[in-house]
């Protein structure tokens, strides 16, 4: 069974036919956004639909057809568009787009807990921009429920909990739109999408070559969740990308922690089924791949990723040196805002592949960061990790990463599991996967890592101490 996978990520769109195992050909354009001014992040709704329906055909044609579409997503992008003319009403606002931060805090202080990230801050600044009165007949959507309504040419305004879960105004249960929420923030109930199930068809997409139906909608962290078989309870992934996720299946009952625990991480919807949720935990890193993309372009240390391999393995260790990669400020546990990134311990003897591997070491320390805290929420104890993204793919990297973790690390079978989980979401809706059993068990690495030695966690807590707190007045924003 052949799935076209449309993956709108951050920084490109890829498309890809996949049968849930492989991938078989895809394409990708660069698609970043804009930053208007330091903090501001926004897309161009109307080139994205492009690019969507541009990269999508040209895969289908070239497999000649395939079974069905799936969609995964950037989390927490927002849009509005007008419901008759499918025109869009201002930029679709980024996910890291901080321009809602003063409202946020008066929410909170209003009893409101709301963050710059979550989707629906972003609907109501749109709102009170381009539709003050709330008199217009305008949809929202996240990107998933944009993408949907392009490829079915406006005949479904949806969404999947996965995705209404970054919105800030789902019910406790994960399974509908909380009416206090809505009403709280002036959001008219007739703007938001249906929650559909995850995985089940929705419509055709009618857009594209062959009408296929459109079976699979899901977040980016938890489509790789599922693309890693992380579909039974206690099974755990690490995504590096820009930044890095660490997420975990907890099952069907939900975490603890209504919003942030104290330790830093998120109870997350992975996906729904058949009115079901499967819930999940979920730690975060800021900068991952970030750094690696600062050596290059802005340090000039590397001239590109792979030679970052060579570098790294040409001396032992970091002489020293310590890295805390807070480029933006530090996420779980101890999200720290005015924290900065640091080096630690320069000498004359010091390096450029001294510094390199230090990058290395402190991104693997950071995910030990995440490990412990997911541990400690979700109750589990993980000896194997499984883990895809760009980072994965520089085997240097991965055996400090297994060294800082002290547990295995399982390498997915292509680069990044996004499409694979995608895939699976939409197999299930069509009968390609009998059960979620089935799924797990057919988890096959392409290389699995064991820890070869410990490494100094003290140090390590010692730096990030002196690295937080760089800019007080951003350390004190408690969202």
């Amino acid at each position: 069974m052949n799935i076209c996978v449309i993956d709108v990520g951050t920084s490109s769109i890829r498309s890809a036919v996949t049968d849930g195992h492989r991938v078989i050909c895809f394409r990708q354009e660069r698609t970043p956004p804009d930053m208007p001014e330091p903090g501001l992040v926004e897309f161009d709704a109307k080139e994205m639909a492009a690019v969507i329906l541009k990269s999508a055909t040209e895969v289908i044609d070239e497999v000649g057809g395939v079974d069905a579409v799936a969609v995964t997503n950037q989390r927490g992008t927002a849009m509005v568009w007008d419901r008759k003319t499918g025109e869009p009403v201002g930029p679709a606002l980024g996910w890291q787009d901080l321009r809602t931060v003063g409202e946020c805090l008066a929410w909170k202080a209003e009893g409101l807990d709301m963050v710059p990230n979550e989707s629906a801050t972003k609907l109501v600044y749109l709102l009170d921009h381009h539709d003050h009165d709330r008199s217009r007949d305008l949809c929202f959507g996240t990107v998933d429920t944009w993408t949907v309504w392009c490829l079915s040419q406006g005949a479904h305004h949806v969404v999947d909990p996965s995705n209404a879960a970054m919105s800030g105004m789902l019910s406790d249960d994960g399974t509908r739109w909380s009416d206090e929420i809505v009403d709280r923030l002036g959001v008219p109930p007739a703007c938001l999408p249906e929650i559909v199930d995850s995985t089940g068809v929705v419509g055709a997409a009618t857009a594209l070559p062959g009408s296929p139906p459109i079976a699979g909608i899901i977040g980016d962290q938890q489509s790789s969740l599922i693309g890693q078989r992380c579909v039974l309870e206690g099974l755990a992934k690490l995504t590096f990308g820009t930044g890095a996720f660490l997420d975990v299946c907890t099952g069907p009952g939900r975490p603890i922690a209504d919003k942030r625990s104290d330790r830093g991480t998120f109870p997350i919807v992975a996906w729904q089924e058949d009115g079901a949720i499967v819930w999940g935990v979920e730690a975060f890193m800021i900068a991952a791949g970030s750094n690696m993309s600062w050596l290059i372009d802005d340090v000039g240390l590397l001239a590109d990723a792979s030679e970052s391999t060579e570098m790294a393995s040409s001396v032992d260790d970091t002489g020293g040196v310590v890295f805390v990669p807070a480029l933006y400020g530090l996420g779980t546990p101890y999200w720290d805002f005015g924290a900065r990134a640091a080096l630690f311990g320069i000498s004359g003897g010091t390096t450029a592949a001294h510094i390199v591997r230090a990058v290395f070491e402190g991104v693997a320390h950071r995910a030990a960061d995440l490990l412990e805290a997911a541990e400690a929420d979700s109750g589990y104890r993980f000896e194997r990790i499984r883990v895809d993204g760009g980072m994965s793919q520089n085997p240097v990297f991965n055996q400090i990463l297994a060294d800082s973790l002290g547990r295995t690390v399982e390498l997915c079978p292509v680069p990044e599991g996004t499409a694979l989980g995608a895939a699976v979401l939409a197999g299930r809706a069509l009968g390609q996967w009998s059960s979620w059993q089935e799924v797990a068990d057919s988890w096959a690495p392409r290389a699995v890592v064991e820890p070869q030695g410990t490494v100094d966690r003290d140090r390590w807590q010692e730096a990030v101490q002196r690295a937080t707190r760089w800019y007080p007045e951003l350390s004190d924003i408690g969202l």
